[in-house]
């Protein structure tokens, strides 16, 4: 039986020296900071409020924290939770449970005690390694979800010694900034603790290439956690795919990139923990998007590579023309999770000397499909090309095995060395996201004669905020929790600053008065502050199905014709 190869009419469109096909990987992830490490053993890994670690002092640490996290029980196959900002202990501790062929499963250290709750109770790890400001959330857990192993990280140790005195300081402002950064935790171990063990040995086994690296968290349509299971393959795939695609730039010799996309996402673990990691660079780690803390190091180290989303590039850039600092030097930003105006590109452009391209990724795909190519050939308002060794088609969405007439809209279906294999743990839902081999993105889109993707629409009715997923229907059972909401329906509208926004058409109950800022109050206590809901509309009742079931699609038209959005 042979198998369906499609024409691939994007390849003609690539840049120069991008390959049209890849040699398949080997190895395991810690294979490539191994890499670095001997080849740039001095060189600059990570660098932190201005603070630097060497290749050669990161990998030893590495190898430090895995005996440490070894000597506490964690084996091979053993999911390991980690749930930090970017901080230069996120790198070594995600490299340290990899080196011991356990699992990474990485959460979002803003979430909610009820939102991390309900990720650990479908993982069920029994080793975390967290932020100080979350042990105590995690100490609160139920007893069917105690960790067995909580390991307590202090980021401000990781600090230059002068910035951690400073923080010390008896003023309003420093204890502010301390309070943000850090908490003082009870019956955890100390990170400290763990680095300090002796080296793991060499001899230590392994993982293998096809060994599952990570669980990814993705938001459904249910609301309901669901973790992509992506392999040492998949990662190491898309790290030579993102390599790949920018030729110019080179391993080592000064290459720079911006961690400020957080490293817990999808997007910006592949393209700042392993490409950057693959690529021998200097990466910049910012625990949040600070436009001045960005522009204090453009000054010094102008990045080589920047992954970012819109409304960063536009607060960039806006506090680089307020203080007349220049971006010049930033060679490729390469923007995904939400559509790119060619109105930023322009300025961005002109103001960096480089190029500011849009790509398109998912969590189930480690995560970058496609990116627009950096050369003049790029197209606006397209997705871009396909990665190499990445396959395409566009099929009816009602019939996924049939493909639709070339340049028609249709569900994208993909394939590809990055693709997952399924979701941890749930099989059906594995089942119903892949037909004969294909991967469903639930995305309809068009694919031109050139190969360029346009994305048209979403068949998931995933809202997508700032480069965040939020499952509407998580959203609305937390509003149904309110007194005065009888019923809800949430939708996503189109936001120049975050691609979307968050809004809600609710129906009162009898008697009861829409008070917004109650209700975004209420949400808050319970969901993280990109869930809750910007707007609300008052209706007096939601269009459903013949089953009851509420009508997005048609409450997102009714709220467009009333703002005029």
């Amino acid at each position: 039986m042979t198998t369906f190869v499609p024409p691939r009419p994007w390849i003609a469109s690539y840049a120069e020296g991008v390959p049209a096909e890849l040699a398949p990987v080997s190895g395991s992830l810690i294979d490539i900071v191994a890499a670095s490490a001997r080849d740039y053993p001095d060189a600059p890994a990570l660098e932190f409020f201005g603070r630097t670690t060497s290749y050669g002092q990161m990998q030893e640490a590495i190898d430090r924290a895995a005996a440490g996290l070894h000597a506490l029980g964690v084996r091979a196959g053993d999911p390991v939770a980690i749930v930090l900002p970017n901080c230069p202990q996120h790198i070594v501790a995600f490299y340290a449970v990899l080196r011991l062929g356990a699992i990474v499963v990485e959460h979002n250290p803003l979430y909610t005690a009820r939102e991390l709750r309900k990720q650990f109770e479908d993982h069920g790890a029994k080793h975390a390694i967290v932020w100080s400001k979350v042990v105590k959330t995690v100490q609160d857990f139920p007893q069917d979800l105690a960790v067995t192993s909580l390991i307590s990280v202090d980021v401000t140790t990781a600090m230059p010694t002068l910035t951690r005195l400073a923080l010390k300081l008896p003023i309003a402002k420093a204890r502010e900034s301390r309070e943000a950064l850090t908490e003082k935790v009870r019956g955890a171990i100390s990170w400290e603790q763990i680095v300090r063990s002796e080296p793991l040995p060499a001899s230590h086994p392994r993982p293998a290439t096809d060994d599952l690296a990570i669980i990814q968290y993705t938001s459904g349509t249910t609301g309901t956690p669901k973790g992509a299971a992506l392999t040492h393959r998949n990662l190491l795939a898309n790290a030579a795919q993102a390599q790949s695609w920018v030729p110019s730039i080179t391993r080592g010799n000064g290459c720079v990139v911006y961690a400020v996309l957080p490293m817990f996402h999808a997007y910006g673990l592949t393209l700042c923990l392993t490409f950057a990691m693959s690529m021998g660079a200097r990466l910049v780690l910012f625990p949040k998007f600070d436009p001045d803390l960005v522009l204090d190091v453009v000054k010094k180290h102008p990045p080589t590579f920047l992954p970012l989303v819109p409304p960063i590039a536009e607060r960039l850039l806006a506090a680089a023309t307020a203080k007349g600092i220049s971006l010049a030097g930033t060679e490729v930003a390469i923007s995904g999770a939400m559509a790119l105006p060619h109105e930023l590109v322009v300025p961005f452009e002109a103001a960096s000397g480089g190029y500011l391209v849009e790509g398109y990724g998912l969590s189930e795909c480690s995560p970058v499909l496609m990116a627009n190519p950096v050369a003049e050939n790029r197209v606006a308002g397209t997705v871009g090309l396909p990665l190499p060794g990445t396959e395409c088609r566009v099929v009816d969405p009602d019939e996924p095995t049939k493909d639709v007439e070339p340049g028609t809209p249709g569900e994208l279906v993909v394939r590809g060395p990055q693709v997952f294999s399924g979701y941890y743990g749930k099989p059906e839902a594995t089942e119903a996201a892949f037909v004969d081999g294909w991967y469903r993105t639930g995305d309809i889109v068009t694919i031109d004669d050139a190969g360029f993707v346009r994305i048209v629409d979403r068949i998931k009715e995933l809202i997508i905020t700032g480069g965040f997923n939020v499952s509407p229907t998580e959203v609305e059972n937390v509003l149904r929790q309110h007194p005065s909401i009888e019923d809800v329906a949430v939708v996503g509208l189109p936001s120049g600053h975050s691609g979307e926004e968050v809004v809600a058409a609710v129906v009162l109950d009898a008697g009861a008065e829409l008070d917004e800022d109650a209700i975004r109050t209420f949400a808050r206590s319970i969901l993280t502050p990109y869930k809750v809901p910007r707007r609300l509309f008052v209706v007096d009742e939601l269009p459903k199905s013949l089953i009851g079931k509420v009508l997005r699609r048609q409450v997102k038209e009714k709220i467009t014709a009333l703002t005029g959005s």
